[in-house]
């Protein structure tokens, strides 16, 4: 077998691995068609944000091409459907991607192990975050955050300058949730990036696991007594999904045992020192039960920025 026969050969193995029909388009270059777009079956080079942070194999750094956004979005879809119980649209399950419209102008975190090599030798991608700054959702349609959450006092302080960013979308490879350094690494990245913009306040939707309120009513209460936002700065639960998540007692509450309830990334937001809205929202599709975070960039302490910095030397 000669080499165009043994590329043309390797080239089809990989795509059917990844689910990508392959067609020759006019000029004879090999291309994966999907989204009915043709993109480039290979991965581009990095070329527009250097490496945020890393660790030993471990590297953090912004999706530069399509290749790999959709690299996040398969990750996406084997965390939130096939691990957990998100339910998938007809394209999302044929082409084993989470995908949405705000994945168009989002920037895209992701961690890399480079001991981890995929189809065409790029490194692995195993955790990642999806970032969305104010100025680009005010150019696109709004925040996805607002989809569960009322958000005009927030846009009215975008409106006064203050600088906002949504985090979202947040997951890791299974085996590396059990490593502390791959979301330390992945929060490192966030530092810089929230630097390179100057933003003041991150926020975005945390969820817990499962949809029944009750189940879940000791972290909800929790997070309502000891976390919830001044008046001042609430920002509450759309009146038509709002549920109530003061149903314990402040009293009755083992605040031990209610962090030990919490999700892990959850955890880490409010021991950075996040605040919570007002009212939960049960998501049917994912098979969760949110809660808004609203994190001004001033609460982050010193102490938490050192402890990103050790952890990522």
């Amino acid at each position: 077998m000669g080499p165009a026969r043994r590329a043309k050969f390797r080239f089809r193995i990989a795509a059917r691995r990844w689910g990508l029909p392959v067609r020759r388009p006019r000029f004879g270059r090999r291309t994966a068609l999907q989204d009915g777009m043709l993109y480039d079956a290979a991965p581009a080079p990095q070329t527009s944000w250097p490496v945020l942070a890393e660790h030993g194999p471990l590297q953090v750094r912004m999706a530069s091409s399509k290749y790999e956004i959709k690299a996040a979005q398969r990750l996406r879809y084997h965390v939130f459907y096939e691990e957990m119980s998100a339910i998938p649209t007809r394209r999302m399950r044929i082409q084993k991607r989470d995908f949405d419209k705000y994945d168009r102008f989002c920037d895209h975190m992701l961690v890399v192990d480079r001991d981890v090599l995929g189809v065409f030798g790029e490194p692995a991608v195993v955790g990642t975050y999806r970032l969305l700054r104010g100025e680009v959702a005010a150019r696109h349609g709004g925040y996805y955050t607002a989809s569960e959450y009322d958000l005009a006092a927030l846009l009215a302080n975008a409106d006064r300058g203050m600088r906002c960013l949504e985090l979202g979308r947040s997951c890791v490879v299974k085996s590396y949730r059990t490593k502390p350094i791959t979301m330390q690494l992945l929060w490192k990245g966030i530092m810089v990036y929230l630097e390179r913009y100057r933003i003041d306040v991150m926020f975005g939707c945390g969820s817990l696991p499962g949809t029944d309120p009750d189940a879940l009513k000791l972290p909800l209460s929790y997070l309502h007594h000891f976390h919830r936002a001044p008046e001042s700065k609430q920002l509450r639960a759309r009146p038509e999904l709002y549920v109530p998540m003061n149903r314990v007692p402040k009293d009755a509450i083992d605040q031990k045992a209610a962090m030990r309830k919490l999700p892990p990334l959850i955890k880490g937001y409010v021991r950075a020192g996040a605040i919570i809205g007002d009212g939960a929202v049960i998501d049917r599709q994912f098979g969760t039960t949110d809660v808004l975070i609203y994190f001004p960039v001033s609460r982050i302490g010193t102490r938490y920025r050192a402890r990103l910095t050790h952890a990522a030397d």
